[in-house]
C-alpha cells in the first residue's frame, strides 16, 4: 500500500545490494527519555565558559522553533561506538584490525631509583579505537614498530599513499577510520594529508529543553565544621588551623575538603561553573546516519588493480562495521555521563533510504546479529582477495614519548597537590 513501510531481515545480501545500488543511506531515528522517567533532569555536556550547547530547532509537527540542548555530540557518539567495538574485541566477540601502543613496563630514564615512581604503567595499552585521530594520531606517529619510527616502517609508510581512490591500506589496518573519519594532518604532508569524511554521523539532542537553576545544598558536613573557622593550607597537602581570619593565607575549611559545600550566590552561568543543575526535556532524539554515498567514493585496489567486486566487498564490510558499532553501543539505552542516563522508547530500527519518493524499508537487528553480519561480510571480502588484519599490530612508545607522558603525569600530581 502507498505510504506504508516494509520490514525485511537485514542480511548480507541486503547490505551488498544496498551498497552496489544507488541507495543513499541507512538511518536510525528514535526517541529517548531520562532514565528516571518523564520530567527527570539530565545533565548535558558543558563547553567553554561552562555553558550548555543550546539552540532553537525546527521540529516536525511544531509551528514555531523549539528550544533544544545538545546531549551528545557527533564526536562523542563516534567515541562511544568505537568503545563498543573495543569491548567486543576485548570479550572475544570480534576480531578487527587494530593498532596497539603498549605503555606498560617501561622506564624512560633507565634509572632504577626513579623506577618506583614511574607512572606510565597506569596508561597500559592504547588502541586505534581509543585514539582521537585514529591511525593518523600523533601517539602512533611517535611510537616504534620493530624498533623503527612507525611512519617510517613498511606498514606506516602505507599511510603516506592512501586516498579515496586507494583506501586499501586503511581498510587493512584501521577500517574504523573510513567509517568515523580521519585527517592525516600530523603526517609528512601536514595539512595536505589525506582526509576521509565521516560516513557514520550520530548525535543526541534534548527537545523542548528547560535549563534548571543553580545547585543548592550539595553536601553537608557531619562534623558541622563552620566556614568562620579559618585554616592555612600547606604545600604538602596538610593544614593548620588559623589563629584568626587575619592570619596570612587563611581561608575557608572547604578549601581542604572540610565543612559543607558553600552555596553559590549568583545566577550568572558564565561565573557559576559546574553549578547549574541540569535540564528537563520533553524527550531526547538520537539521529544516526550511515552514508552509503560517502562509502561509494572509496576505492580498494589490490596489487594496484581496482575491480568493482573488490570495491563492493570492502564497502559492504564498512557498512556492516558501522551498523555493528551503533547497535552494540546504543541498543540497550545510553549512559552519557553522571546523571544523564537515557532510555529508548522503542527498539533500534534502521531505515534504508533506497529510492527518492519511495517509503524507506525498515530493518531490526540485535547486537549479536550485527556481529554475525560483520563476520559474514569480512569472510566474503577476504575470499575476494581483500586484506584484513585480525592480529593486533603492537607498537612501543618512543623514549621521548614515554618521557613526555611520565613527566606530564608527575606534573599533574604536583598541580593536584598545589590545588
Amino acid at each position: 500500500m502507498p505510504g506504508t513501510t516494509t520490514r525485511t531481515n537485514l542480511t548480507l545480501d541486503v547490505l551488498r545490494t544496498a551498497v552496489s545500488s544507488s541507495a543513499a543511506a541507512f538511518r536510525c531515528r528514535r526517541r529517548l527519555q531520562a532514565g528516571g522517567g518523564l520530567g527527570d533532569k539530565v545533565f548535558p555536556p558543558t563547553f567553554a565558559g561552562a555553558l550548555y550547547a543550546e539552540e532553537s530547532r525546527r521540529v516536525p509537527g511544531r509551528d514555531e522553533p523549539v528550544h533544544c540542548v545538545l546531549l551528545d555530540s557527533v564526536q562523542s557518539q563516534a567515541n562511544r561506538m568505537e568503545s563498543a567495538l573495543q569491548d567486543a574485541v576485548d570479550s572475544g566477540k570480534l576480531k578487527l584490525p587494530i593498532l596497539v601502543v603498549d605503555f606498560s613496563e617501561h622506564d624512560p630514564t633507565g634509572d632504577e631509583k626513579a623506577d618506583k615512581d614511574r607512572l606510565t604503567d597506569a596508561v597500559g595499552k592504547v588502541t586505534s579505537l581509543q585514539l582521537p585521530h585514529r591511525m593518523a594520531d600523533a601517539i602512533l606517529r611517535d611510537s616504534l614498530l620493530d624498533g623503527k619510527e612507525f611512519r617510517k616502517s613498511t606498514r606506516g609508510k602505507a599511510l603516506n599513499h592512501v586516498s579515496q581512490l586507494n583506501a586499501t591500506a586503511l581498510f587493512e589496518l584501521c577500517p574504523t577510520a573510513l567509517v568515523f573519519g580521519m585527517w592525516d594532518s600530523t603526517g609528512p604532508k601536514g595539512g595536505l594529508g589525506p582526509k576521509f569524511e565521516r560516513s557514520m554521523v550520530s548525535e543526541i539532542v534534548g527537545i523542548g529543553a528547560e535549563v534548571g537553576g543553580l545547585l543548592r545544598g550539595v553536601r553537608r558536613d557531619p562534623l558541622e565544621i563552620r566556614s568562620a573557622v579559618k585554616v592555612v593550607p600547606k604545600k604538602d597537602g596538610s593544614y593548620v588551623v588559623a589563629d584568626d581570619a587575619k592570619t596570612k593565607g587563611a581561608t575557608e575549611p572547604s578549601k581542604v575538603n572540610h565543612s559543607s559545600v558553600p552555596f553559590p550566590k549568583t545566577r550568572d552561568r558564565k561565573t557559576d561553573e559546574n553549578n547549574w543543575s541540569g535540564v528537563t526535556v520533553e524527550y531526547a532524539e538520537q539521529i544516526t546516519t550511515l552514508s552509503l554515498i560517502a562509502l561509494r567514493r572509496l576505492r580498494f585496489p589490490v596489487n594496484g588493480i581496482t575491480r568493482p567486486e573488490l570495491d563492493v566487498a570492502a564497502r559492504t564490510v564498512l557498512t556492516a562495521l558501522g551498523l555493528c558499532a551503533a547497535t552494540l553501543a546504543f541498543e540497550s539505552g545510553v549512559g552519557l555521563r553522571s546523571r544523564c542516563l537515557l532510555w529508548p522508547e522503542g527498539e533500534m530500527e534502521w531505515e534504508l533510504l533506497d529510492r527518492p519518493g519511495a517509503p524507506p524499508r525498515q530493518f531490526s537487528i540485535t547486537g549479536d546479529e550485527a556481529v554475525e553480519l560483520l563476520k559474514q561480510a569480512v569472510a566474503a571480502a577476504r575470499s575476494a582477495g581483500l586484506p584484513w588484519e585480525e592480529t593486533p599490530l603492537v607498537l612501543k612508545p618512543s623514549p621521548e614519548l614515554l618521557k613526555l607522558v611520565r613527566l606530564s603525569q608527575l606534573e599533574a600530581t604536583k598541580e593536584e597537590a598545589g590545588e
